[in-house]
């Protein structure tokens, strides 16, 4: 919450996404968020220099891959500073399907036939199979189960199946169906004291407030970068004690040059460099609406995330009151949001018509969702929900508006 009673300038955040001035787009209440976010001028700036001056192979001595190379440092380094981290601990790849991959064919190698390993049924996929792949090489896989009532996870189940042989512990900081904010700090201390890692999957919390990694005592977090306001790229950190001993997924001569030993034929250069781009609108978005220039970047970061958090409760908890109270919908996890318990990704489903019928009603209604699985269907089986009719899923950010609900509601009000 924010606790300065600063409230979010709306005017201003969508005056930074040249998305709100687009004749196509303004005419739609966006509520597609969690499959990836409109990005801010900025983010389109840096993109655009890149290719018009800086468009060549970077590091060598000439002024424009001189440049090159140092905005793709710069933005790395920028990134690493807004999650409490070091530029030795970032990893930018393709998404995070693939940097969770890469990371489990090298974590892979430190495993023995009998060790074991913890997913859960609540993840999106990207966070499960990679592991359940270590099966391959003898670890037995053991699935931390949501409550089918509930859809939420209890840490005293994760108690329950941690043991001396657990080695590596995959769960999700906030579900992309559930819309809960997982515990990873409290995950990670119980993992730690069976000497596991725990690998968090930050993609549906990271839009919502960039995570402070060191607090959370995580050893590798990971998240979307298409869904924090920028291209189509994904950042993975991981510990860098743990980081210099995985065996080299890269070319050899990159054998001992970590991080760029866990990102095969490394970032796409441009995309890179446009990070700044976000680095840049969450700077103004700071001295927009604060005045102390002394912080740490990362401080700044958490006082913007706070903002955030305050507008998306306020926009988010009366979608979810009325769904919550509305016989003729199903409302998947919390119904409301108090002190970030909770993402303002609301999935729900009908017992009377399919989420297709709805999601298309919606769309109709100038209002862009989906219905779908999301990646997520091993979530909805252990609901008993249609994995191929899914949910409606209605996920917002920080540049939708109260309004932007009520139209909803009221849309789904209409709708029999």
């Amino acid at each position: 919450m924010n606790i300065n009673n600063t409230k979010l300038d709306l005017n201003f955040v969508k005056s930074q996404f040249p998305a709100f001035k687009d004749p196509m787009c303004k005419k739609w209440s966006f509520f597609e968020n969690a499959g990836g976010s409109y990005v801010p001028q900025q983010v389109i700036n840096k993109l655009n220099e890149f290719m018009i001056s800086t468009k060549v192979q970077p590091y060598a001595a000439y002024p424009m891959s001189k440049i090159a190379g140092a905005n793709m440092d710069k933005a790395t380094d920028y990134f690493s500073k807004m999650i409490n981290a070091n530029i030795k601990e970032i990893i930018i790849g393709g998404s995070t399907s693939i940097n969770l991959y890469v990371l489990s064919n090298s974590l892979k190698y430190s495993l023995k036939p009998g060790d074991e390993v913890i997913v859960t049924n609540q993840d999106h996929e990207a966070n499960i199979s990679p592991w359940r792949r270590l099966s391959e090489v003898g670890a037995i896989i053991k699935e931390w189960r949501i409550n089918p009532h509930t859809a939420e996870l209890d840490i005293n189940d994760l108690e329950n199946l941690l043991t001396e042989k657990t080695k590596i512990v995959a769960v999700t900081h906030c579900s992309n169906i559930v819309g809960s904010v997982n515990d990873l700090k409290k995950i990670s201390e119980l993992a730690h004291k069976k000497n596991a890692i725990v690998i968090g999957d930050g993609v549906s919390y990271a839009p919502h407030g960039f995570p402070n990694v060191k607090e959370l005592g995580v050893d590798f977090y990971t998240f979307s970068l298409y869904k924090t306001y920028g291209p189509h790229l994904a950042l993975l950190y991981g510990k860098e004690n743990i980081l210099k001993k995985l065996p080299n997924q890269n070319h050899q001569f990159l054998e001992n040059d970590y991080p760029y030993t866990i990102n095969p034929g490394g970032p796409n250069h441009e995309e890179l460099v446009s990070l700044i781009g976000i680095y840049d609108y969450f700077l103004e978005l700071y001295n927009h609406h604060f005045h102390n220039e002394n912080l740490e970047i990362n401080q700044k970061i958490e006082k913007v995330n706070s903002l955030i958090s305050s507008h998306e409760e306020e926009i988010a908890n009366e979608l979810l009151n009325y769904l919550n109270n509305e016989k003729k919908y199903c409302l998947i996890g919390k119904d409301k949001i108090s002190n970030k318990n909770r993402a303002p990704t609301i999935s729900f489903f009908s017992k009377y018509k399919t989420s297709k019928e709805i999601s298309d009603y919606l769309i109709k209604n100038n209002i862009a969702t989906r219905n779908d699985n999301f990646y997520a269907w091993r979530c909805l089986k252990a609901l008993g929900i249609d994995t191929e009719d899914g949910v409606v899923r209605l996920s917002m950010t920080h540049y939708n508006s109260k309004e932007d609900a009520q139209k909803v509601i009221s849309a789904l009000k209409n709708f029999d």
